[in-house]
This record gives structure tokens, sequence and C-alpha cells, in this order.
């Protein structure tokens, strides 16, 4: 059963945020959101396999409810 990939496997990452960085420069707000979701269902299309994209999901979805600086922690 296919899983999805957790280690690193970028042959160059910095050039891929480069990239991504440079796409949104001088967009706005509503252009990024569009161009993200563009990219997202490109690459989910090339993922393919639900099991994987449905396991991407649960785990992008865990790190929005984790704590950011904008974002109280229950203590705060």
């Amino acid at each position: 059963m296919p899983r999805l990939e957790l280690t690193p496997n970028f042959t160059d990452p910095d050039a891929f945020y480069a990239a991504l960085t440079e796409v949104h420069r001088e967009r706005s707000e509503a252009e990024s959101e569009r161009i993200n979701a563009r990219l997202i269902l490109l690459l989910a299309n090339h993922i393919g396999d639900q099991q994987v994209l449905e396991e991407a999901l649960a785990i992008a979805g865990q790190a929005a409810g984790a704590a950011s600086p904008d974002k109280p922690t229950d203590n705060e």
C-alpha cells in the first residue's frame, strides 16, 4: 500500500523554494491563493493515490492546528 513520503526527497529544495516565492512575487493575496490552489491540484493529480492524498491532508490539517505566533495557546 502506498504511503506518503516523509523523508526529504528534494534534489534541490532551495531552488524549489526560490521558484515558489518568485511565482508569488508582486501578486495579490487572491492571486497567490489561486496559484496555491492550482499547484495543490496539479500535484494531487500527479500523485494520484487517494490514500496518499488523504494522509497528506491529515498531516497538513494537524499542522494548521499547531500554535503559531499569531494564535494564542490554551494557557495564554
